[in-house]
């Protein structure tokens, strides 16, 4: 049976990792897209702690999925929005925002692998070898994207820090 918790942590899901595409388009090509990235930021925020809210029985693959996210995004977090993507926290948002959304992506997989019959029957207990293929090469897509994410994403000095460097020059 489908609640309204499934619903709503699906929906959120999709959204975040919408969201979190055109924030890893906006980072090849130096962009914030402040907006995009709060809602990918905030999405997958809450498709982690979602997921707490379902019934727990034991330690499951999916819970500790949800940790890795939330421990992932806290650094995200306050590179973006304390640290203002300066010095290494540039790279350290690029890092850790690329691992969240791998691991909204690899949810994803495992999903439509058991969703999607088509897929099911292909990997019906996902240790098959489709399922191992589709989640590594999803793997190394995101491991070669984060390097050149990493090394592609400048931003262009602040107006604010402009403005409040000129002024700092004037007698």
């Amino acid at each position: 049976m489908i609640t309204a918790l499934t619903i709503v942590h699906v929906a959120i899901s999709i959204v975040g990792i919408g969201a979190g595409f055109v924030v890893m388009w906006g980072l090849l090509v130096s962009k914030r897209l402040n907006t995009w990235t709060a809602i990918f930021l905030a999405a997958t925020t809450a498709t982690s702690v979602t997921g707490f809210f379902f019934p727990i029985e034991r330690l499951t693959p999916a819970l500790v999925l949800g940790i890795l996210s939330l421990i992932v995004l806290a650094p995200a977090l306050a590179a973006r929005y304390h640290y203002d993507l300066f010095g290494p926290w540039r790279r350290t948002y690029v890092i850790t925002a690329t691992i969240a959304q791998y691991f909204n992506v690899f949810v994803l997989i495992a999903q439509a692998f058991q969703k999607v019959p088509s897929l099911r029957e292909l990997a019906p207990t996902q240790t098959e070898l489709p399922f191992a293929l589709a989640q590594l090469g999803t793997l190394a897509l995101f491991i070669a994207y984060t390097i050149l994410a990493a090394a592609r994403f400048r931003l262009e000095p602040r107006a604010e820090k402009s403005a409040l460097t000129t002024m700092e020059t004037i007698p």
